[in-house]
């Protein structure tokens, strides 16, 4: 590491330590630590879908302690107002002048835990957090700090009490990441690791401690923006983005932003993968969690019980990648 820059072998070094530490509290989930690195050295967000108790809420706590950023949690209830979110200026009656109150957005790193148990209303308050890093609070503009990334959890749509994002909320989202239950070996470790301890999961009880700091993060986010993108795997990526519009099983294709997104976030995938440079297979690994929550499947589809996975996992396999 020389000033701002990282070589490409220190960037997987980091991560390596990174996955060390969250492995301490969080049995498996492999895929979603992945997912979770690429998002932090793309400037991404994370949304994470799985049942209760499958660690949702432990894998962000564990990842924020683990990179060292300023952490915040807001739980979602069917109650929250916008200005729970992101504050308010309130009357201070010995005053006599309002005072900006900022809500928990104003952090670094904010797991938003079980998103979609709020009204649309309140979910939006977190759109320009997440595409301007700003809040705007009766007419002033607030800056929150360049490496603010949300980390969401939500409960399958299917269950109770829950509200499904509107499109342009899940748009903002880098990836979707949908965590399934546990292998009977990861159970079984969960069981031994867990099973002793009462109340809350505290990352920092199971030893995992900070192995980076902000200059670390903003040195290897330069690097990643170095990665070469050839006019090869630009025109694959736009291929796939335009098969999701032209597919009879999709109403509501991806837009051009996830094109963007996913190229930055193959970026990111090559220099953890040792590389400076991007190969057709570092999009085709990311196309799936990228992609699956900017879709809408066709009413016909829908009849034939066909899933957003299996239609876009087809699309992939159809798009020529280049050589």
């Amino acid at each position: 590491m020389d000033g701002n820059r990282m070589n490409v072998g220190d960037v997987g070094v980091l991560a390596g330590r990174i996955r060390a530490e969250i492995a301490k509290a969080v049995v498996g989930q492999d895929e979603a630590v992945n997912l979770l690195l690429v998002a932090l050295f793309a400037g991404g967000h994370v949304l994470l879908e799985g049942p209760p108790g499958t660690a949702k809420t432990l894998l962000a706590q564990s990842f924020a302690r683990s990179v060292a950023l300023d952490y915040g949690r807001i739980q979602f209830t069917p109650d929250l107002t916008p200005g729970d979110v992101i504050g308010a200026n309130l009357f201070n009656f010995q005053t006599s002048t309002f005072t900006l109150t900022r809500g928990p957005v104003f952090c670094e790193l904010l797991l938003a835990d079980e998103i979609n148990r709020t009204p649309p209303k309140t979910q939006a308050a977190l759109l320009e957090a997440m595409q301007e890093r700003q809040v705007t609070i009766d007419g002033v503009s607030h800056p929150l700090s360049r490496r603010f990334t949300v980390v969401a959890t939500q409960n399958p749509i299917e269950q109770q009490g829950t509200y499904p994002l509107p499109e342009a909320q899940l748009d903002r989202f880098l990836f979707k990441h949908v965590l399934n239950y546990p292998s009977i070996e990861q159970e079984r470790a969960i069981v031994v690791g867990h099973g002793q301890r009462t109340g809350q999961m505290d990352p920092a009880a199971f030893g995992v401690e900070p192995v980076l700091d902000r200059a670390a993060i903003d040195a290897a986010v330069a690097t990643v923006a170095e990665a070469r993108l050839t006019d090869e795997v630009v025109g694959y990526i736009v291929d796939l983005v335009r098969a999701t519009r032209d597919s009879t099983d999709i109403e509501s294709g991806a837009s051009p932003r996830a094109g963007a997104m996913l190229a930055v976030a193959a970026r990111a995938a090559a220099v953890l993968d040792g590389r400076d440079y991007v190969v057709p297979d570092d999009v085709k690994a990311l196309a799936v969690p990228a992609l699956r929550h900017r879709l809408i499947l066709s009413a016909a589809a829908e009849i034939e019980g066909r899933k957003i996975d299996q239609v876009l996992k087809g699309l992939i396999e159809r798009v020529a990648a280049p050589r």
